[in-house]
Order: C-alpha cells, then structure tokens, then sequence
C-alpha cells in the first residue's frame, strides 16, 4: 500500500511542476510539486524497506509428560510478507 502511495505522490508532484503553469500569488505550484515528488520518494523506499526485511518465528513443540522421556523439537520458520496471505 505504501509503495502505490508513494507513487501517487510522485505523480501528482511531478504534474504540478512540469504540467501547470497557472500564475498564482498565494502558493507556488513548482515548489509544491517539488515537495510532493520528494515525499513520494521517501514513502516509496521506506515501502520497499518494509517488504524487503524478513520475519522469523521460533516454534517449540514438547511431547510426553515426564521430564527425563520427553522430547524436545524446535522449529525455526523465516517468512517474508509476500509469504503471508
């Protein structure tokens, strides 16, 4: 979601510094759109930070009820979100 908004903002930026040329005394457009392009940027790498790391979880399974006989097992599973539906 954060990938497709940062785009969204770059777009938008880059529209309102290349495309519009309206004159206008209260806001400049340019460096709106300048800003808009940065901010998408940033939401855009911080986005594929956060689909990129891993995430691990450690699962430990005892059986049997007495502490000399039983059997310990220990499953580590690494996931990445596309992993995860």
């Amino acid at each position: 979601m954060s990938i497709g908004t940062g785009i969204v903002l770059f777009v938008i930026g880059a529209i309102l510094t290349f495309a519009v040329n309206l004159e206008n005394s209260y806001v400049n457009l340019d460096l709106v759109g300048y800003i808009l392009m940065g901010a998408g940027f940033v939401v855009f790498v911080i986005g594929l930070v956060l689909m990129m790391r891993k995430r691990q979880s450690v699962t430990t399974v005892t059986s049997g009820v007495d502490s000399n006989g039983g059997s310990v097992s220990e499953r580590r599973t690494s996931t990445t979100p596309d992993d995860v539906v």
